[in-house]
């Protein structure tokens, strides 16, 4: 019993050890949410789309333009008149220059321009769901990383107390054999599961150190900056199918991308279908003139004015490219129809199964902290049988594998139950950010 409680002591110190530079997952979010460099890559594109979404980029605005051209000339010339004279001039210098402003305004294309102006909204909406799905992957990403190191730095501690047994049980088969109760095959015997768990601990340090470094990768900061994580982990045992089913066909970002690529082709269809409509357009502008001839009946004139007028233009006949692009554009609209089927068919399966993931999960945490505890106990017996040398190494030796077998497979157990729990967050598109 003195020993069990030592040994409670060194498990606790060697936790409490870990506990500098704190990084909760919280903290891990937040830096990858302000640093990660696909999450700034997609609200820049999402701003890209919110600037598109102008009534001049749909059309519905006048252009107004400056105009300004000036030409010039220097010719031999010779002119012979109806009544028979000649007149004639070498180098006749000839200059002409006009400046103004023209404006053009389509006031109809049989309603384009406002199927246009909603395609650009639909577009920065699509941004928009973009952006989710971005900030729901990596957050996602990051959770699955960050409990991920827990699981691999609970199971270290477990190694490190077991080193720690490894040598109380060194220090004891030594004191037996100096006193002649053991033979020096035993103190071997034991000299080579400590150097075994030795090595078992730094191949599981290099597996912290790879998931620290793919989690710094994630927050887009320094590889190399070191922390610590939280030990406990706290699940969620709270979902339901139906309500994750519900939520998931409102919140999650694939299935919102499909709903509006539909309603992309909806308009899309609308804009082709305009054509059939006449296109009017006003016509106007102030214009300035002049021009200068060396030889001619006016030597310099100037002009200044106003111009204005209406066009209207009809397609007849385009080679049946009209009745092409409707058949075309109503295709993509039944696709759409079908996309949103088959992805509503991958989230309800997929969310099925993640959810019968997680319940499994959940169940064998249970049934793994119960077996951690028994092999805890067990292996603070068969300690205290083996000092009185009741029982031999190798079946301690035992009881310290199942126990440290036991550990990890509650570590796993309770990280696969975290993991499980953010995949059906993730499927449905809401995740909540204080995990």
């Amino acid at each position: 019993m003195k020993y069990l409680i030592a040994f409670l002591t060194i498990w606790i110190f060697c936790y409490s050890s870990f506990a500098q530079d704190l990084l909760t997952v919280q903290e891990a979010v937040e830096i990858t949410l302000a640093n990660n460099y696909d999450i700034k890559l997609s609200k820049n594109e999402l701003e890209v789309a919110t600037e598109n979404v102008t009534y001049g980029n749909a059309g519905m605005l006048p252009l107004v333009t400056g105009n300004f051209s000036q030409s010039n000339s220097i010719q031999n010339s010779k002119q012979t008149q109806n009544d028979g004279n000649i007149r004639a001039l070498d180098n006749a210098k000839n200059n002409n220059m006009t400046y103004g402003v023209s404006l053009g305004w389509t006031i109809f294309d049989g309603l384009g321009m406002f199927s246009r102006y909603e395609s650009l909204k639909e577009l920065e909406k699509l941004g928009g769901i973009q952006v989710k799905r971005t900030l729901v992957t990596m957050v996602s990403d990051v959770i699955r990383t960050y409990y991920s190191i827990v699981e691999q730095q609970n199971l270290l501690i477990a190694l490190d107390s077991s080193i720690l047994i490894s040598k109380e049980r060194l220090r004891t088969a030594e004191n037996r054999f100096s006193i002649g109760k053991a033979s020096r095959l035993e103190v071997l015997n034991v000299q080579v599961n400590l150097n075994e768990d030795e090595s078992s601990r730094l191949r599981q340090l290099e597996t912290v150190g790879n998931l620290k470094t793919a989690l710094n990768g994630l927050m887009a900061r320094n590889l190399l900056t070191d922390f610590d994580v939280v030990r406990e982990v706290k699940i969620d045992r709270s979902m339901v199918l139906s309500d994750l089913l519900n939520q998931a066909s409102i919140h999650n970002p694939d299935l919102l991308s499909v709903s509006v690529n539909r309603r992309l082709a909806e308009l899309e269809l609308k804009t082709i279908k305009s054509n059939r409509y006449p296109t009017v357009r006003l016509n106007g502008g102030y214009n300035f003139s002049e021009s200068e001839s060396s030889l001619g009946f006016v030597a310099k004139s100037n002009s200044r004015g106003l111009n204005y007028g209406v066009t209207a233009a009809l397609n007849i006949f385009d080679g049946f490219n009209q009745r092409r692009n409707e058949r075309v554009a109503k295709l993509r609209i039944d696709n759409a129809d079908l996309a949103i089927e088959k992805q509503r068919n991958i989230i309800e399966t997929a969310l099925t199964q993640a959810f019968q993931n997680y319940q499994t999960s959940l169940a064998l945490a249970q049934i793994e902290e119960g077996n951690e505890q028994i092999a805890k106990q067990n292996l603070s017996i068969t300690l205290d049988k083996f000092r009185i040398g009741t029982i031999s190494a190798v079946e301690f030796r035992d009881a310290q594998q199942n126990f440290i077998n036991a550990v990890s497979r509650f570590n796993t157990a309770k990280t696969q139950a975290k993991l499980a729990e953010s995949m059906l967050k993730e499927l449905v598109g809401s995740i909540d950010l204080t995990q």
